[in-house]
């Protein structure tokens, strides 16, 4: 049986369009139409690998689905529908824990191949060397996929661990966004860097003993960001 998807879309007709793709991909894909049915399958299904959110829903909405979500899975890849007036939706659903953003209206090939990535992302993480990575007061425990600040145990979403993962692997270098997109959200990936500076922003929060005032990823102007690795 394929992977598990989970489609939050109130609109039948974009609903059973996404489904049908899916399904033709070899997904197995759960449906909902409301975000209290979302969240019945979410509690009630522990094997999900992305979750399409729709954001705006009578009732419970997908920012809150998106919310949920992520406080039970760290690992379950989230992709928001927003329409081109939600921008600053958008922005809401990356810090509430989404991985990525569709904007409607949107081609079949362009979501299968997010979903796509994004399920190669929790497959390659899965199968990465299992060695721990230091530095500082970090450690990486790739086996648990699990960041460690003094041995206390900082929560990430599977995308922040992806991003911090890979500044671990290349301390001290200017990684650009166009690198940092590419090795945390695929190369097939059709967003823009922005993301990365909002996932950056995120972590930052996370890990920073002030996060206005970094000192282990440090903003290479124009240009990235890089670990520092005098730490």
């Amino acid at each position: 049986m394929g992977k598990t998807i989970l489609i939050l879309e109130d609109e039948k007709d974009i609903r059973s369009f996404i489904v049908i793709n899916l399904k033709r991909k070899g997904y197995r894909v759960l449906e909902a139409s409301t975000g209290e049915e979302a969240l019945k399958i979410i509690d009630n299904e522990p094997f999900l690998y992305v979750a399409i959110l729709d954001i705006m829903l009578p009732g419970i909405d997908g920012l809150e689905v998106c919310e949920y979500l992520r406080q039970k899975d760290e690992e379950v890849g989230i992709i928001m529908l927003t329409a081109k007036t939600q921008e600053i939706d958008k922005v809401t659903g990356l810090y509430t824990g989404a991985d990525d953003y569709i904007t409607k209206p949107f081609s079949p090939v362009e979501l299968v191949a997010r979903v796509d990535g994004l399920c190669r992302r929790v497959d390659l993480l899965k199968g990465k060397d299992q060695e721990d990575l230091y530095s500082g007061p970090f450690r990486l425990s790739r086996e648990s996929r699990t960041l460690f600040k003094n041995e206390k145990r900082i929560d990430l979403t599977q995308l922040e661990y992806a991003i911090v993962q890979y500044f671990l692997e290349n301390p001290g270098v200017a990684l650009n966004r166009d690198e940092i997109l590419n090795e945390a959200w695929g190369e097939d990936f059709f967003g823009d860097a922005k993301i990365v500076d909002v996932n950056i922003r995120r972590i930052r929060k996370k890990i920073e003993d002030n996060s206005s005032n970094p000192k282990y990823i440090l903003t290479v102007w124009g240009y990235g960001y890089r670990w520092n690795s005098s730490i």
